[in-house]
């Protein structure tokens, strides 16, 4: 087993993800500066489509981290019946559910149930279909609605911050239902729909526009929050989330709600773009 793999399953998760999360908001201008300099140069950052594209004026990492784009950088796929991405990255897996299983990488499967911490949650995606897309450090890392939905309840579950980088999701096993995350039950006028914001090592922050931060605190047991009545509609393409720092997030429809595009392992996708279209009676 290579040493990063075992680094992963040793190392402090909680105790490191604490740290990051202090330093990205350490507001010492030398320190930032040096940060945001850094990622930009190694990750390639196109700071040019950013609304506020000069480092020097945001006042920690984080607020790098997730600035907004400038208006009009992303667009939304003009056909009304297209399943948008809600995030900038690539595809780690997508396709069908089978038998409650999803994959996470060639030989690598994890459940529904495990992921969503319910038997009766993932009974409703039984045989439907999922898309997994990974948000590198260069990405814009606010997350999207994919349709429109009215929000349900949200069940955060407490878990492991493994990385969730290409070579650790082909290595550990069940990562992404082992991690930390925020489980986001949509109701839509095609079914369920289901957003999964999971955490990984240095990057477990979640934050949403409906209920701030959200993740930390970590979780000691799943937390369940109810949200039906509050009229939290979300359009198509609008914001509903965003990681500080960065990570994965799944969708998942029920059986013959969606049809999915031809998605490729590691395809490069940009918030709007087409992933698939609702089926239509």
């Amino acid at each position: 087993m290579k040493l990063a793999v075992v680094l992963q399953y040793v190392l402090p998760h909680r105790l490191l993800s604490r740290l990051a999360y202090a330093l990205a908001r350490w507001r010492w201008r030398p320190f930032k500066r040096a940060l945001i300099d850094t990622v930009v140069r190694r990750f390639n950052v196109n700071l040019r489509e950013a609304e506020n594209p000069d480092p020097d004026s945001y006042p920690h990492f984080n607020a790098f981290f997730t600035r907004a784009l400038k208006a009009g950088a992303r667009r939304a796929d003009s056909n009304p019946l297209a399943i948008l991405s809600p995030a900038d990255g690539k595809i780690s897996q997508a396709g069908h559910i089978e038998s409650g299983r999803i994959v996470q990488a060639k030989g690598q499967w994890f459940s529904a149930s495990e992921l969503l911490g319910s038997d009766s949650a993932a009974a409703v995606y039984a045989d439907g279909d999922f898309v997994n897309i990974y948000l590198s450090p260069r990405d814009y890392h606010r997350v999207h609605m994919p349709m429109t939905g009215t929000l349900r309840e949200t069940l955060h579950i407490p878990g492991r911050l493994f990385s969730v980088a290409p070579w650790a999701v082909r290595a550990i096993p069940r990562l992404f239902a082992r991690n930390e995350r925020l489980v986001c039950h949509f109701d839509t006028d095609h079914g369920p729909l289901c957003v999964v914001m999971v955490g990984a090592m240095l990057v477990s922050g979640v934050q949403t526009v409906w209920g701030g931060e959200e993740i930390p605190p970590y979780a000691s047991r799943p937390r369940a929050r109810d949200w039906r009545g509050k009229g939290i509609t979300l359009a198509r393409f609008a914001e509903m989330a965003r990681f500080n720092y960065g990570s994965t997030v799944i969708m998942l429809w029920p059986a013959n709600t969606v049809a999915l595009d031809t998605l490729g392992s590691d395809q490069a996708l940009q918030v709007g773009e087409r992933i698939g279209t609702l089926k239509t009676a």
